[in-house]
């Protein structure tokens, strides 16, 4: 079985999808997958209970790849549409884009704090498309 889920964004952050996905799993015991379908973007599971980790993500990832008109990021060519294009890119190839989570009898195995999260790395708005695989 595929499915497909839709995330429209407003900018960088985090969007959790946790019950989303949750309503698409079949009532069995299996392995979902999940997939992003873009380039700029990231999934992730992480905490889901203090935002000081969201907080702390972003200010993580944004000094370690920085948008491409700091004067660290002179090297970045690709700059299509935006200072925020390539940087989104890195992010997006450095943090998954795919995750598989175990299911028993229908249920996520996911940890008490955990949450499923789109991860936005562009400054616009998107409609972003994530597949769900459950065989």
């Amino acid at each position: 079985m595929i499915d497909e889920i839709r995330v429209t964004t407003r900018g960088p952050g985090f969007y959790e999808i946790t019950d989303r996905v949750a309503a698409s799993v079949p009532p069995r015991d299996g392995v979902l997958t999940l997939f992003v379908r873009h380039t700029s973007c990231s999934l992730v599971i992480q905490e889901n209970a203090d935002p000081d980790v969201q907080r702390d993500l972003m200010g993580w990832i944004d000094r370690l790849v920085p948008r491409a008109d700091e004067p660290d990021m002179r090297w970045v060519r690709h700059r299509a549409e935006g200072p925020d294009d390539m940087p989104a890119h890195i992010k997006a190839a450095h943090l998954p884009v795919s995750l598989s989570i175990p299911v028993d009898g229908g249920r996520m195995c996911l940890g008490t704090w955990q949450g499923i999260y789109l991860w936005e790395h562009r400054d616009a708005p998107h409609d972003r498309r994530i597949a769900l695989a459950f065989p």
